[in-house]
C-alpha cells in the first residue's frame, strides 16, 4: 500500500521494471519464481492505485488486491524459495510450504464466501475481511512467507527474512495510525535485494548452453 493513488502507481511500475530486470539476470530455471516476485509485488500496486482512485470498496480491484495479498502471495512465497533452494535445505522448507498450502486455501476460501471490502482511512487503505480464526492465519502466514526465508540456506534470502519480518511490523505500526502506508516502499527495497540475489545466483550445470 502506499498513500495514493499516483504513488501507487509511480512505485508499481518501478517495481515492476526491478522484477523484469530480476527475470532477465535469473540464469538458473528453478530460481524464476522467486525471481518474478517483484512483477507480482509491482502489479499489486498497480492495482491498488485503482482501488484508490474507486473510492475503495468492493470492486473488482479490491477483490484482485486481496487474491494477491492473501492465498497468492501464502502460496507462492514458500514455494518459490523451495525451488531456489539449495537440496540440504529442501526438508526443513517443507512445512513452510504446507502451511502456505493450508493457509492459502483457507484464505481462497474466505474470499470466495464473504465480501472483502476497501476503505480509505487517511493517507491508508485498510482493507476488510471476516476471516475465521484470524490469529492462526496470520500466524500461519508469516510461517510460510517469513518462515521460509529464513530457513532458505541462502544467506541473502535469510537476510531478506529478516528484512521482511522487520519492515512487516513497521508498516503494521504506521499503518495502524492512519498517518501513512509505507508498504511500497518497503516492497521496492526487498525487490532491489533480489535483483541483487538474482544476479549472484550462478548457473547450474543442467542450466548451462553446452558449447559445440
Amino acid at each position: 500500500m502506499c498513500w495514493s493513488a499516483t504513488a501507487d502507481l509511480v512505485a508499481g511500475t518501478a517495481i515492476t521494471a526491478i522484477g523484469a530486470a530480476c527475470v532477465l539476470r535469473t540464469r538458473r530455471a528453478r530460481d524464476l519464481p522467486l525471481a518474478a516476485l517483484p512483477l507480482l509485488l509491482g502489479a499489486h500496486q498497480i492495482i491498488e492505485s485503482v482501488v484508490w482512485r474507486a473510492d475503495g470498496g468492493a470492486g473488482p480491484a479490491t477483490v484482485a488486491w486481496a487474491v494477491i495479498a492473501l492465498p497468492v502471495l501464502a502460496l507462492w512465497v514458500p514455494l518459490a524459495v523451495l525451488c531456489a533452494a539449495p537440496p540440504q535445505a529442501r526438508r526443513r522448507l517443507a512445512l513452510p510450504a504446507v502451511a502456505g498450502a493450508a493457509v492459502s486455501a483457507a484464505l481462497a476460501y474466505s474470499l470466495a464466501t464473504r465480501t472483502v471490502t476497501a476503505q480509505i482511512r487517511g493517507h491508508t487503505l485498510g482493507y476488510v475481511l471476516d476471516l475465521p480464526r484470524p490469529g492462526l492465519l496470520v500466524a500461519g502466514y508469516l510461517l510460510a512467507t517469513v518462515g521460509a526465508l529464513l530457513l532458505s540456506g541462502d544467506r541473502v534470502l535469510v537476510w531478506l527474512g529478516v528484512l521482511v519480518a522487520g519492515g512487516a511490523a513497521v508498516c503494521a505500526a504506521v499503518w495502524r495510525l492512519e498517518f501513512i502506508s509505507t508498504w511500497c516502499a518497503f516492497a521496492a527495497v526487498c525487490s532491489v535485494v533480489l535483483l541483487g540475489w538474482s544476479g549472484r545466483r550462478p548457473a547450474g550445470p543442467a542450466d548451462k548452453t553446452s558449447g559445440p
